[in-house]
């Protein structure tokens, strides 16, 4: 989340005051640049929120720089028409300046060439794209901004990533400056988390949606699976009353059963379907409640829960491929070839190039029972190896450990392929297969 200098002592980072300054609540420059040194060297990439819809709305040095306002506004940096109207106040600076766009360049690139981040998150670009939420009133010189960062960032700062946060799904926000579009490496989809977490919340087996996950799981922009950032929490989806997964799946027992076993349905989701998945802070050890400033995330909760711990590890080894057993989930294909919505199951391939090693299948139980005896087609014969089993009795003592193994695929069509098999599918469970 952003860092600039606020007013105040403490802020989710969207009321920007100074965006070249780190806030000194935060540590200020020297600190950060301390945490992101130590990041990498545990070889982890830091990506950084960043504010351009609006400034402030207060403490704001470049309001009425030149001591002069039209109708009561923010002077030669801010744009004094409608276009000053945002959702945070009326201070849009005026994108179509020199020195506002050089301004706004020079801040990219600090942090990238300072800083040495790893990518920036451009915070609600649909307000720099257009004046209000509707989307009808666009404003141009936002758009040739965003191509304006977005191009030299490609040129100059390869394997850096650009994401936004518009959540109006628009291709051209990923398409190539040359096409017309953007630029952006990525975008947040609005496609994924939304039916997924009403998957989860459910309370009735029967309201879960399989058709509304399959378009979930498939959906992409420009035809490139990783032009998107799927996700089942984010601050904006878990803050101002609205609260985590197992929070609704369970407010009386945020932590029982139902809520551990739908909130991890959820995380392997969003490790196994086609995009850069993200997880928000405390998913992994079950934080419960909703998101405030004011309190902070629970850490003892890490042993706690810490078999949940686990399966989130073991979630994102496989989604990076780490034991060269997975590599289909890193790729670009995939296919949702199975779709049971009596019985509540899913299953979809994810490749690569195809082949051992490459090939995996995910099989989904959205029922609140075990599938016994289930067949599911597959696309080689000889045997799938299980990779992973979130039903597993060690991610929780409440698991039922439902006992899923590797099986061995057989001659015979079923959704499609010239292979199948029996499994045994834990309830609210996944199971990952390779070979």
């Amino acid at each position: 989340m952003p860092v600039g200098q606020f007013a105040g002592q403490r802020s989710w980072g969207y009321n920007p005051s100074h965006i070249f300054a780190v806030d000194s609540d935060y540590g200020g420059s020297l600190g950060f640049k301390r945490f992101i040194k130590r990041a990498h060297q545990a070889g982890i990439a830091v990506i950084l929120d960043v504010v351009f819809n609006h400034f402030g709305p207060s403490d704001l040095d470049l309001w009425r720089f030149d001591g002069w306002s039209e109708n009561g506004k923010g002077g030669i940096y801010f744009y004094n028409d409608d276009r000053a109207q945002t959702p945070w106040g009326e201070t849009r600076p005026d994108y179509g300046r020199g020195e506002v766009r050089q301004y706004i360049l020079d801040n990219v690139c600090m942090w990238l060439e300072e800083y040495h981040l790893d990518g920036l998150r451009f915070d609600s670009t649909g307000y720099i794209r257009n004046i209000g939420e509707a989307g009808t009133e666009e404003i141009p010189d936002g758009w040739s901004m965003l191509q304006a960062i977005n191009e030299p960032v490609a040129r100059l700062h390869p394997g850096r990533i650009t994401i936004a946060e518009d959540l109006r799904s628009n291709d051209w926000l990923t398409k190539d400056v040359g096409a017309g579009g953007a630029g952006f490496g990525s975008q947040w989809d609005p496609h994924f988390v939304q039916p997924i977490r009403q998957a989860v919340i459910a309370s009735q087996d029967e309201d879960r949606a399989l058709e509304s996950i399959r378009d979930a799981l498939l959906y992409r922009y420009n035809d490139d699976a990783f032009e998107r950032v799927i996700y089942s929490e984010s601050h904006d989806d878990v803050a101002n009353g609205q609260s985590r997964i197992p929070q609704d799946v369970n407010p009386a027992d945020p932590t029982g059963w139902h809520a551990q076993k739908r909130s991890t349905l959820a995380a392997a989701m969003v490790f196994t379907a086609p995009g850069i998945p993200m997880l928000f802070q405390g998913q992994e050890f079950l934080e419960g409640g909703w998101f405030r400033d004011t309190v902070p995330v629970d850490w003892d909760q890490r042993e706690e829960f810490c078999g949940l711990v686990r399966l989130y590890r073991d979630l994102i080894r496989l989604r990076l491929n780490g034991e060269g057993l997975s590599r289909g989930l890193c790729g670009q294909f995939s296919q949702v070839f199975h779709l049971n919505s009596v019985r509540n199951v899913l299953a979809f391939h994810r490749w690569d190039q195809g082949g051992p090693g490459d090939d995996v299948v995910v099989i989904a139980n959205f029922f609140h029972q075990p599938q016994e005896d289930y067949i599911v087609g597959l696309p080689a014969a000889k045997e799938w190896k299980l990779r992973f089993n979130s039903d597993w009795h060690g991610y929780s003592e409440c698991f039922d450990g439902c006992q899923s193994g590797d099986v061995e695929a057989v001659q015979g069509a079923w959704d499609g392929f010239p292979y199948h098999a029996r499994f045994r599918v834990g309830p609210y469970s996944v199971l990952i297969y390779s070979q």
